[in-house]
């Protein structure tokens, strides 16, 4: 992979409207996967494993932690870089997203210019690796 727009990024998010927008920012610029749970979101990336993660944290089932963690715990995924989209503010709780290996904890509501910028960013470092 040498271009951006070859990029897959996988949105893990279970409200509707924040997938809406973030399809919408994102989806001219790169391959994007949708997962509505964390299960979903850890058979997607078990069957084709994106080059970013963006993941929310309160999620029913399965939240945005438990997630990282199950992932970080396959050898196959535990490389695979994420960022952190979530309503929790609390500097603990972006503190143990930081811990966990996030690139990133963007707070929600977040403005979809910023992440898209933010998504760019990390996924030209990731390339240049």
């Amino acid at each position: 992979m040498t271009d951006l727009s070859e990029c897959k990024v996988l949105v893990v998010d279970d409200t509707e409207a924040n997938i809406d927008i973030l399809v919408e920012v994102l989806g001219d610029d790169y391959e994007l996967m949708v997962a509505m749970d964390g299960e979903e979101a850890l058979e997607m990336v078990l069957e084709e494993p994106p080059d970013l993660i963006l993941l929310d944290i309160m999620m029913p089932g399965m939240d945005g932690f438990e997630v990282c963690e199950k992932l970080k715990t396959i050898p196959s995924t535990a490389q695979i870089p994420f960022v952190f989209l979530s309503g929790k503010s609390d500097k603990k709780d972006m503190d143990k997203g930081m811990q966990l290996g996030a690139l990133d904890y963007i707070i929600k509501p977040f403005d979809p210019t910023d992440v898209q910028d933010r998504v760019r960013k990390h996924l030209k470092n990731i390339l240049q690796k």
